[in-house]
C-alpha cells in the first residue's frame, strides 16, 4: 500500500505547496503557513465547516446539500459520524480531489467506548480509579483511530449537581477536584504519547462552559451564576482537560449570565485563548451558532455567524452559518479575515500533528481495524472497569456475596436479560449487541450447572400493569434467593433526557415490595445513568448494589460481585437525593448564619425543611464494601505552616474484615474563617488502597497551599491566614479522623 500511496501523496504536495527536501524540515506553523498563504477566502470558510454524516444522525438533521460535491470543492473541513476504514478512506479520497488536497479530519461521539463499551463515565468515576479510566480511554482511542477516525468529542468534564440533568451520566460529578483528575486522566487516554501515533485521536473538552448548571436541570437551559462560582467549580475541569494538552474544545449550547457560550469571546477568547493559551481550536456543539438566533441573541445566521467567528469558535457543527454567510461577511468589512485565518490555521495545525497531510489514509487501515477492533483483551479492561464501577449501597445481614452453593436462584426484573441497556447512552451504535453480556446470562457463566436460575420479568420499566407480578412471585418462593434488576432504560438519561420525576420508574417499586413480602432474601440491582430516588427500597431491602449502566461485560461484572469473586470498593461521585426538593443538593455548601439542624431536630428557623430531613439519601463519597476498614494514629508533622511549606499528614489504615478488599480514603479540608464564606469541606486529596484481612498500612498526604487556595472577589486565587479543619473518612458524611492547623 505505501509503495503505491507515498509517490502519489508527494506528488500533491510538489504541485500544493512546493514541498521539498528543505521544507520538510519545516515546523508545522511554517507549514500551516504556507497552506494558508495558498488558500482563498471560501477555502479558508471550508476549514470551517463541518458536517454530519445522514446515515448516522447525533442531532437534528441539517439543510439537504450535496456534501460530496462541497467536499471535492475543498468546502468543508470536517465530517462527524462517518467511521470505518473503508467509509473514511472513500470520502478522504473525495478530499484528495480539491485543488489544495486539505484532508478532513473524521469525528464521533467516543464517550466510553468503541465497540468494546465500557461504563458510562459518571460509573467510571465511581471507581475512584484514575488509572482504570486512563486505560478505559486509552482503549477507546485504539479502537477508534483503528475505524479511521481521528478525533472524539470527549470528554464531557461539566460539573452537575443537579439528577434531573440526563447528561450527568456522561460526566465526572459533581466534584471539581476529583473532575479536573478525572479530566486530565481522560484526555491523556485518548491522546496516549500524542497525536500523530496510529492509537491517539483528539480529546475534546466540553461543554465550555457551565452547561451542567443548566436552571431547572432542563437540558440546553440558561446558567445564572456568580463569577467565583464559575472559576471556583466549573471551570478547573476544563483547566485541567487544556494543561493535559487536550486538542480541541467544544463550546455549549447554555447561555452564561445571557450570553451564549458559542457566542461568548469572555469564555473563549479571554479565558481559553488568553489566560490559558489554548492552541487547539474551539468547535461548536450541534448547530449552537445558529441556535444564537432562537437565544434572541443575534437577529439571523449572519449575525450568528459574526458574532461566533469574534467570540472564537473556529468550527462551525452542522448549523451552516460559516459557509452560507462568513466569507461575505469578510468582504463587507464586518469580520477581520485575521480571525478567520486563526481559525483556520488552528485546525490546520491538527491536521498536520495528526500526520493527515503526508498520508490522509493512514488512520484508514482495514486490517489494522479488523485486527484492534473488539478484541477480548479490551472486553477483560471493560470488565476490569466495570466492577470497580460498582457500588455497595447496603448489604444488611451478610447477604452478600451470595453463597455459590446456592441451589436455586430467582433473577427477576425488567432489566434481567437485556443486552441493549446494558450499553446506556452515548454508546456507539452497532447493527448486532449479542456480544453485550446480559445479567442472566453473567449469572449463568458464573453458576454454570451448580445451581437453577429461575426467570421472571415482573414487570416493563415503565409499566403502569402489575400483571406480571404474579408470575414474578412464584419464582421468588421457589427459590432460595432473588435477583431483582431494575432502574431506568438507556433511553431514559443522557442528552436531552432530562427527568422531573427521578424516582424508579413505573411500578418497579411496587414489584419489590411484592418480592420482599415473600420473605426471601433479595438483591437489587439498580441499572441507571443517574442518582435515583428509592426510597423505600433503601429503607426495606436488605442488599443494593448500585451497576448503573456497565457495558459490554455488565453481565460478568456484576456476577463476580454478587458471588464473591470481587469486592466492591465503588463510591459515589455524585449526592443522591431523599426526593427531587432538595435538588440542587451537593456535599460541598456553604453554611449559613442559622445552619440546618440535625435530622432527628425540627428546622425552626433554621436552614432546612419542616417536611423533610436534610440529609442527602447517600452522601458523596458513600460506598460499602464487604470487609470493614479500621482508621486510627492520625498525625500531623507540624500544626502550623507558612504559604511556603506544606504539612505531612498520615495515619493507620487497618482491614479489619475477613476478606480483601480496596477502601478510597478521602481528606477533606475547611477553611474556618475567611473574607469569604467558604464549603464547609472540599475534598482536596484521596488514594484508593487494597488491604489483605488483617493487613495495616499508612496512608499519606502533603498539604501543600494550593490545597488551601480560592478565588476571592477580584478572581485572585489566594490562601489567607487562619485555622483549617482536617477532616479524613470513607465518604464526605463519614468522617473518621478529625484535626486542626493553621497557615501562618
Amino acid at each position: 500500500m505505501k509503495k503505491i500511496f507515498l509517490p502519489f501523496c508527494f506528488t500533491i504536495f510538489v504541485s500544493v505547496i512546493s514541498l521539498n527536501a528543505t521544507a520538510q524540515k519545516k515546523t508545522i506553523d511554517q507549514r500551516v503557513d504556507s497552506v494558508l498563504k495558498l488558500m482563498t477566502l471560501d477555502e479558508k470558510v471550508g476549514q470551517l465547516n463541518q458536517y454530519s454524516s445522514k446515515e448516522e444522525l447525533t442531532g437534528p438533521a441539517g439543510e439537504n446539500s450535496n456534501i460530496a460535491q462541497e467536499i471535492k470543492a475543498g468546502k468543508v473541513g470536517s465530517m462527524l459520524n462517518v467511521r470505518g476504514a473503508d467509509r473514511t478512506r472513500r470520502m478522504q479520497v473525495l478530499a484528495m480531489q480539491a485543488r489544495l488536497k486539505i484532508p478532513l479530519i473524521f469525528g464521533q461521539d467516543v464517550i466510553h467506548g468503541y465497540k468494546v463499551t465500557f461504563p458510562i463515565p459518571l460509573a467510571e468515576v465511581a471507581s475512584w480509579d484514575l488509572g482504570t479510566i486512563e486505560q478505559g480511554s486509552r482503549i477507546a482511542a485504539i479502537e477508534t483511530a483503528a475505524s479511521g477516525v481521528h478525533w472524539t468529542f470527549a470528554p464531557m468534564v461539566d460539573i452537575a449537581r443537579d439528577p434531573r440533568w440526563g447528561r450527568v451520566m456522561e460526566g465526572a460529578g459533581e466534584d471539581p477536584y476529583l473532575g479536573s483528575l478525572v479530566a486530565k486522566a481522560r484526555v491523556k487516554g485518548f491522546q496516549g504519547k500524542g497525536l500523530g501515533n496510529l492509537d491517539a485521536i483528539m480529546a475534546c473538552a466540553k461543554h465550555f462552559a457551565a452547561y451542567g448548571a443548566a436552571i431547572g436541570g432542563r437540558d440546553y437551559n440558561s446558567v445564572d451564576m456568580s463569577e467565583r462560582t464559575l472559576w471556583e467549580v466549573y471551570l478547573p475541569p476544563f483547566r485541567a482537560a487544556a494543561e493535559a494538552g487536550a486538542a480541541t474544545f467544544m463550546n455549549s449550547f447554555n447561555d452564561l449570565n445571557g450570553i451564549p457560550a458559542t457566542g461568548n469571546a469572555y469564555l473563549q477568547r479571554n479565558i481559553l485563548k488568553g489566560k490559558w493559551k489554548f492552541p487547539g481550536f474551539v468547535v461548536s456543539d450541534w448547530g449552537s451558532i445558529g441556535e444564537m438566533v432562537p437565544h434572541g441573541f443575534v437577529k439571523d445566521k449572519k449575525d450568528a455567524a459574526e458574532s461566533a467567528i469574534k467570540a472564537g469558535s473556529d468550527m462551525d457543527m452542522e448549523s451552516r452559518s460559516y459557509t452560507a454567510h462568513l466569507a461575505q461577511l469578510v468582504k463587507e468589512g464586518k469580520v477581520p479575515v485575521a480571525l478567520v485565518d486563526d481559525a483556520v490555521k488552528r485546525i490546520l495545525r491538527k491536521k498536520f500533528e495528526l500526520g493527515l497531510f503526508d498520508d490522509p489514509y493512514r488512520f484508514s487501515n482495514a486490517q489494522r481495524e479488523t485486527d484492534q477492533v473488539g478484541i477480548p483483551q479490551h472486553r477483560e479492561v471493560a470488565k476490569d472497569m466495570a466492577r470497580k464501577s460498582i457500588v455497595l449501597l447496603k448489604n444488611e445481614k451478610g447477604v452478600l456475596p451470595l453463597s455459590k452453593n446456592t441451589k436455586t436462584i430467582a433473577v427477576i426484573g425488567p432489566l434481567a436479560k437485556s443486552e441493549d441497556d446494558m450499553l446506556g447512552f452515548w454508546s456507539v451504535g452497532w447493527p448486532d449487541n449479542s456480544d453485550v453480556v446480559s445479567q442472566w446470562e453473567g449469572i449463568q457463566n458464573k453458576v454454570g450447572n451448580t445451581a437453577k436460575l429461575l426467570y421472571a420479568k415482573g414487570c416493563d420499566v415503565s409499566d403502569t400493569s402489575r400483571a406480571g407480578f404474579a408470575e414474578a412471585i412464584t419464582a421468588a418462593q421457589n427459590a432460595d434467593v432473588v435477583i431483582v434488576s431494575v432502574g431506568e432504560r438507556r433511553d431514559m438519561s443522557g442528552e436531552a433526557k432530562s427527568r422531573s420525576d427521578i424516582h424508579l420508574p413505573g411500578v418497579q417499586e411496587e414489584l419489590l415490595q411484592a418480592l420482599q413480602a415473600t420473605g426471601k432474601p433479595v438483591v437489587v440491582l439498580i441499572n441507571a445513568g443517574r442518582p435515583l430516588v428509592f426510597n423505600w427500597t433503601a429503607d426495606n431491602m436488605p442488599a443494593i448494589l448500585y451497576t448503573w449502566w456497565l457495558g459490554s461485560e455488565a453481565g460478568n461484572a456484576i456476577a463476580d460481585v454478587l458471588f464473591g469473586d470481587y469486592n466492591p470498593a465503588g463510591k459515589l461521585p455524585m449526592t443522591f437525593p431523599r426526593t427531587e426538593g432538595q435538588i440542587p443538593i451537593y456535599y460541598n455548601y456553604y453554611n449559613t448564619g442559622r445552619p440546618a439542624p440535625d435530622d432527628d431536630n425540627p428546622a425552626r428557623y433554621r436552614s432546612g425543611y419542616i417536611d423533610l430531613q436534610k440529609s442527602p439519601r447517600f452522601a458523596f463519597g458513600y460506598g460499602l464494601s464487604y470487609t470493614t476498614f479500621t482508621y486510627s494514629d492520625l498525625q500531623l508533622n507540624k500544626t502550623a505552616m507558612n504559604a511556603s511549606d506544606s504539612i505531612v499528614v498520615s495515619f493507620k489504615l487497618t482491614n479489619s474484615g475477613k476478606v480483601a478488599g480496596e477502601e478510597v480514603v478521602q481528606l477533606y479540608l475547611r477553611d474556618e474563617v475567611a473574607t469569604l464564606v467558604r464549603p464547609v469541606k472540599e475534598l482536596k486529596d484521596f488514594t484508593k488502597l487494597l488491604l489483605q484481612p488483617g493487613e495495616t498500612k499508612t496512608v499519606r498526604f502533603v498539604i501543600k497551599k494550593d490545597k488551601l487556595s480560592f478565588y476571592n472577589n477580584q478572581l485572585q486565587w489566594m490562601a489567607e491566614p487562619g485555622a483549617f479543619d482536617l477532616m479524613i473518612g470513607s465518604s464526605s458524611s463519614d468522617i473518621r479522623l478529625k484535626s486542626k492547623f493553621e497557615l501562618k
